[in-house]
């Protein structure tokens, strides 16, 4: 079976990272401490962890966020591509990549939660999203 049942961001600071994600992409959070907030998505929980917690939990040290990597969250047309990020950038996010269409089709950005976790903002007419924000891949 191919799942992914939580990813988890070790972040510096707790409102602000709330501020992006609930109000920039307007989540939800299912369950909330000083340390963790978590948000159902469509088949899996993403969650937010303080990385001084986050490192404890792991048992390691000097965790940070970067490399290469890069989540996605796909929407359901061209415009709201770039209304999308505008938003995530008004709640805290910088951006990497403005909007643009790339030769394989579509059209994507890349904005940085205030953490610098990278997320694509894209809309790829070949790739589905149904009522409950699931996304087929498609060629």
């Amino acid at each position: 079976m191919q799942q992914i049942s939580l990813i988890t961001l070790g972040i510096g600071d707790m409102a602000r990272s709330t501020r992006f994600y609930a109000e920039g992409f307007g989540w939800t959070p299912v369950f909330e401490t000083p340390e963790i907030t978590f948000y159902q998505m469509n088949g899996l929980v993403f969650s937010t962890f303080l990385r001084a917690a986050l490192e404890e939990d792991m048992n390691q040290t000097g965790l940070r966020p970067g490399g290469a990597y890069a989540m996605a969250h796909n929407v359901g047309s061209e415009g709201a591509v770039t209304a999308l990020m505008e938003r995530l950038i008004t709640f805290g996010g910088s951006l990497l990549r403005a909007a643009d269409a790339p030769e394989h089709g579509g059209f994507r950005g890349y904005v940085a939660d205030p953490d610098g976790h990278p997320w694509e903002i894209a809309w790829n007419p070949a790739w589905p999203i149904d009522g409950a924000g699931h996304v087929t891949f498609g060629l």
